[in-house]
């Protein structure tokens, strides 16, 4: 059963350190699973991790953390050629399609060249709940502050543009972040934005933000907007999870 309506969950969050395994998924992830509606089976969620060059590593770590929370994983992989010859067709078997961080330029790009960003929005506008964390955040909206270019953060503005807003991430853990996004709304690089702390996110139904929720119990959310040539911070109510 898909989500009643296109359904984002941008986070900050999502996954952490496990116990008995290298990763753990955490309660924002089981949030974005809730939303998909999927019940009396394991809910498949198919992990990208473009954005860390397609790691093996880090697909396994993913792949035994979904197992280990309940859940039915796959992947779509896109090095050194993409692993599933219908990917437009896996992502629609789907209820949540979940993005781990890294490069968010290189993600978006990879997606591009192998048709991703269509695949995405069709499935999407299906009902598969998109969710993750950071780049895997930033990528639904239309920018945001990005390390992909190197240590000192840069603006991606090309974001897929599923939401017309920009994003901000790891909002009160990396410093650099809150100002430049400041700097990008006030000089209308970036539109109206929503940032998180880590453990908090964003959900979207539609194009429309619905609401800020957050696995940590001191994580906030903010919708960043610019007025008279500057830009103007407001701090969300958050509902813990």
């Amino acid at each position: 059963m898909p989500a009643d309506e296109p359904t984002i969950l941008a986070t900050s969050g999502g996954i952490g350190d496990g116990v008995r395994t290298r990763l753990a998924f955490t309660a924002l992830t089981d949030h974005a699973v809730e939303l998909s509606g999927a019940t009396g089976r394991r809910p498949r969620m198919c992990l990208l991790a473009t954005a860390m060059g397609d790691d093996s590593a880090v697909l396994h770590y993913l792949a035994e953390a979904a197992w280990t929370r309940g859940f039915a994983p796959s992947h779509v992989s896109l090095f050194p050629m993409p692993n599933v010859a219908d990917v437009a067709a896996h992502l629609l078997e789907q209820d949540v399609v979940w993005v781990f961080g890294g490069s968010v330029a290189g993600l978006l790009a990879m997606w591009r060249l192998h048709g991703l960003d269509d695949a995405l929005r069709a499935a999407w506008q299906a009902g598969v709940v998109l969710t993750g964390i950071s780049a895997g955040s930033i990528c639904w909206h239309a920018g945001g502050t990005t390390d992909s270019f190197g240590p000192d953060l840069r603006p991606v503005t090309d974001g897929l543009g599923f939401v017309p807003y920009g994003n901000g991430v790891h909002y009160d853990s990396e410093a650099r972040r809150r100002p430049l996004l400041h700097r990008l709304v006030g000089d209308g690089v970036l539109p109206t934005a929503y940032a998180t702390d880590d453990g908090a996110g964003v959900l979207y139904r539609g194009t429309d933000f619905v609401e800020a929720v957050a696995e940590h119990p001191t994580a906030g959310a903010y919708r960043v907007e610019r007025r008279g040539g500057a830009a103007v911070e407001t701090a969300l109510d958050v509902r813990r999870l």
